[in-house]
């Protein structure tokens, strides 16, 4: 399989976040994901997790939705995630 081209590690570090609810939705992410990951889906979370803490609370709460189709589906990836 095609891994991630950033390892586990640095992932779990920048998901390291100024909130408690990012912090929990990344992390669990990450962890239910990572092994399984595409290099390309390693590289939108990578991305994703380039984005502002706001930006971030605000797509994963549902209050903005981005313009770039990969982000939206991990976001709703994250989000399904969560509820179970």
């Amino acid at each position: 399989m095609n891994q991630p081209s950033i390892g586990y590690s640095e992932l779990k570090w920048r998901c390291r976040r100024g909130m408690l609810e990012l912090d929990i939705l990344l992390n669990t992410y990450l962890e239910h994901n990572y092994t399984s990951m595409t290099a390309a889906q390693g590289d939108v979370f990578n991305t994703l997790l380039d984005y502002p803490d706001q930006v971030l609370f605000d797509l994963l709460m549902g209050k903005m939705q981005s313009s770039n189709a990969d982000i939206t589906e991990l976001v709703t990836k994250i989000q399904e995630i969560h509820q179970h």
